[in-house]
């Protein structure tokens, strides 16, 4: 079993192959089988874990790395900014992307009216008592897709910069991982409302 942990490949494949078997399990018990609301269920994990990824990556880069780099010594540097940094960067790029279309396929699952109410922040039938709720989930969402934006966009072109990916002289790359930090704290500024739109709305209104 040892063995087996210490393989990070082959323990995330176990992983999966476990949480495959639970998936088709509910497929197989769920009211309506393998339908529609079974495949939702599946993008919604989906939706879920790479959001963990994504987010999770984040408040690393902002918890951890970015407030640590300043104290290691010059020397040590290179082994984050050639190695740690970029491997991050990898998973946190492509779990922002499998976040935001897990998400909209969900969304879009519910079906054509559902998805015109949230990304209409609920104005598409009339701004109604009932209709609030899309509103705050509106919000939620168009700032998700802000901040995947903000991740393809701004953060990983700068950060190429700034870690040496794409070669530009001193000035550029200081600018460059300027702009990049910035875009990160945007992130983790627009992070605690978004997840509360999630959250709150799922649990209250389903």
């Amino acid at each position: 079993m040892g063995k087996l942990l210490s393989n990070f490949r082959t323990t995330i494949l176990l992983s999966l192959v476990l949480a495959g078997v639970m998936i088709l399990s509910f497929g197989r018990i769920a009211p309506g089988g393998f339908d529609q609301s079974f495949w939702q269920a599946v993008f919604r994990w989906t939706h879920v874990v790479a959001g963990i990824l994504w987010i999770g990556l984040l408040y690393y880069f902002n918890f951890v790395q970015i407030r640590v780099m300043p104290n290691i010594p010059a020397e040590l540097k290179p082994a984050v900014s050639k190695h740690i940094a970029p491997e991050a960067l990898f998973w946190f790029r492509w779990s922002a992307l499998a976040t935001v279309v897990a998400g909209l396929a969900v969304m879009l699952m519910r079906g054509h009216a559902y998805a015109a109410e949230v990304m209409t922040f609920g104005l598409a039938q009339g701004l109604t008592e009932d209709q609030k709720g899309f509103t705050l989930m509106g919000i939620g969402t168009w700032l998700a897709i802000i901040m995947f934006l903000n991740v393809w966009g701004i953060i990983w072109p700068n950060q190429k910069r700034a870690l040496g990916i794409v070669v530009v002289d001193d000035a550029a790359k200081a600018k460059a991982a300027r702009v990049a930090m910035l875009g990160s704290r945007t992130n983790l500024l627009l992070s605690l409302p978004m997840l509360t739109s999630m959250a709150m709305y799922q649990t209250l209104f389903g």
